[in-house]
């Protein structure tokens, strides 16, 4: 989501420290003329804003003084907290005084192209000889294109996949991780009985919605109906989904806690309290460096189990949008070009940890010899979107409130589909009378 968390970008990157020193800068100046030498310089183009958040705000500062020579466009690039950036740019639309483009979640974007805010970019691909469809992995592509329309391209991107003690799942009888439900079941409950009662097989916090998910988008059936004007929770894909997670906690698989009852959850990993965990790409540079260095050889990444197979997960990251009401709309979009070359990805990727979205960008040292990334690059191709609606991080959080009743036993599975189907029809309910309204007016 945008999550950067999947939908929440700021929660996702809460506690990743920085990967690169400012002195790795001092490159950057030589790269990316390749990338805009055929560029001619624009005269009175005014200065160009960009908003970005958080640690990518901090390094596109740096990414923007090649941009900036080989173009002669001037950019201005305010960095964001992750935690302020939602309602700053509310606020700021509501104000009339948006930048020309901006860095969105993929989660925020159907708000702001319901809102009417952002512009298509359907043209300015088809006819662009660095932004193209082809180069980007299908699902993350797809989280952009909204009624039809092209409305952003992926900058960075993210998913969910598993992170395992291989030695553990080793003694416990697995040469791998099972790539179904059943196996994956199976191998935990081998793991908890060789660990013992006081320790379980995997983290599921339950204050944290994306392995909910990240299990629900494994099935074909979609999350909402009806245009998603309406929750479609009680499906028997969603179901299954919620009876497998909820199976793992009453077999005591996994501890009934929140993240913040773990302690220091890498220390927790390291002494087996818990052998599998779903996360996303932030802990790679996390578990490299929180992790005692004899417990690097300890752990390893896979691509999510699915019910009958490698399963997907969900497509998330940030995109790179151009606001209607720019009038440097096509400044703003070589800047899109420029942000979205190989060379200059693969450097964004080496300064940030993030995945580059450009499949090319994953060809290269290091990202390529990284054993352990190479997961995310075999889950990137099944990879689903969420819903597309300005709603959904507000549904995904009560889904998962009532998960947690559920694995408390206060509710049956039955009851707690029921339940978040009622919980997303209400706050569904603005966004069924507004295409109610739009389908009379168009009639």
């Amino acid at each position: 989501m945008a999550y950067e968390r999947g939908g929440h970008p700021h929660r996702a990157r809460a506690g990743r420290a920085m990967m690169s020193k400012p002195s790795r800068r001092a490159a950057i100046g030589q790269m990316a003329a390749g990338s805009l030498a055929a560029c001619a310089r624009p005269r009175g183009a005014g200065v160009l804003t960009f908003w970005a958040m958080g640690r990518e705000g901090e390094v596109a500062q740096s990414l923007m003084p090649a941009f900036e020579h080989a173009t002669g466009i001037k950019v201005e690039v305010q960095q964001l907290p992750w935690s302020a950036a939602h309602a700053k740019l509310l606020t700021t639309y509501a104000g009339g005084g948006l930048p020309d483009l901006c860095q969105i979640g993929n989660t925020w974007l159907p708000e702001f192209v319901a809102l009417g805010a952002v512009e298509r970019l359907d043209a300015r691909v088809a006819v662009s000889r660095t932004v193209r469809a082809v180069d980007n992995f299908p699902g993350i592509w797809r989280t952009n294109i909204l009624e039809g329309g092209l409305y952003g391209v992926p900058w960075y991107i993210d998913t969910r996949l598993m992170f395992y003690r291989p030695d553990l799942l080793a003694r416990a009888g697995y040469a791998e991780l099972p790539m179904t439900w059943a196996g994956w079941l199976a191998a935990m409950q081998a793991v908890k009985r060789m660990q013992g009662p006081s320790r379980y097989a995997a983290l599921l916090p339950l204050d944290e919605y994306e392995p909910l998910l990240t299990l629900a988008l494994q099935h074909d059936e979609p999350l909402l109906r009806d245009g998603g004007g309406r929750g479609n929770f009680q499906s028997p894909g969603f179901k299954a989904a919620l009876n497998f997670y909820d199976q793992i906690f009453a077999l005591g698989l996994a501890p009934v806690a929140a993240a913040s009852e773990i302690g220091n959850l890498y220390d927790e990993f390291a002494r087996g309290f818990f052998s599998f965990y779903i996360t996303g790409p932030w802990n790679l540079g996390e578990f490299r460096r929180r992790l005692p260095r004899a417990a690097q050889d300890l752990w390893m990444t896979s691509p999510m189990p699915g019910p009958a197979g490698p399963g997907a997960s969900m497509a998330g990251g940030s995109s790179l949008v151009v606001f209607k009401d720019s009038p440097r709309k096509a400044a703003a979009w070589r800047l899109i070009e420029y942000l979205c070359a190989p060379d200059v990805q693969r450097r964004f990727g080496d300064l940030t940890g993030d995945l580059p979205a450009r499949r090319d960008a994953w060809t290269a040292p290091p990202l390529a010899d990284d054993r352990k990334a190479a997961a995310f690059h075999h889950q990137l191709d099944r990879v689903r979107s969420p819903p597309q609606v300005p709603e959904w991080e507000r549904i995904a959080a009560e889904t998962q409130i009532v998960a947690e009743q559920m694995v408390r036993g206060r509710l049956t599975v039955d009851q707690a589909a029921q339940e978040i189907d009622r919980r997303a029809d209400r706050l569904l309910e603005k966004h069924r009378w507004m295409r109610a309204r739009a389908t009379g007016a168009a009639r």
